[in-house]
């Protein structure tokens, strides 16, 4: 398939355009990436806030850090991270796991007829649910979360509600 620009066709003859359903599943897919990273960020800035509550015995790695130290030993057994590779690795997989959510979050909930909001907030409960509660503990990178301190769990909950929020909110501006 030879695409001519003047044309605007591909050389099988059939034209293009952005309403072709894989360019538009492509870019539902980029836009909840853009999405999930984004909400990422004031997740991550509620979740390193609401360490600070925790009982002194709980403020122990958010999972980020944890679920990075467990992927480094895995990768590199007998050469643990130092902190600052930690932080980082943990900063770059936890947007990326944000905007993969993200994607999906754009092309399963794109035509569920909820306030975007609301889609987000029940899309992040389920993001917390199949990871903590499925995908983690399956890998045997992370406890599941009834064996985590209530508090933990709660602080977790409530990152992804605002995860969801913002996820739902920025893939609705980024769709209209």
């Amino acid at each position: 398939m030879v695409y001519t620009r003047r044309e605007n066709t591909l050389a099988t003859g059939r034209s293009i355009s952005a309403s072709t359903p894989g360019v538009d599943s492509m870019l539902s897919a980029l836009k909840g990436m853009a999405a999930g990273s984004l909400a990422t960020v004031p997740m991550t800035i509620f979740m390193l806030a609401m360490q600070r509550v925790l009982p002194r015995w709980q403020r122990y790695s958010l999972p980020p850090e944890k679920i990075t130290e467990e992927l480094v030993r895995r990768v590199r057994p007998g050469k643990p991270a130092s902190k600052k590779e930690r932080r980082g690795l943990s900063l770059v997989f936890h947007l990326g796991y944000g905007a993969a959510m993200g994607a999906f979050y754009n092309l399963l909930m794109a035509r569920i007829a909820l306030p975007a909001i609301l889609k987000g907030v029940v899309f992040g409960l389920v993001v917390w649910f199949g990871s903590y509660l499925g995908l983690l503990p399956v890998m045997g990178i992370s406890q599941s979360a009834p064996r985590q301190p209530l508090r933990r769990n709660v602080l977790m909950i409530g990152a992804h509600i605002v995860w969801g929020a913002v996820t739902g909110l920025a893939a609705d501006l980024l769709s209209n």
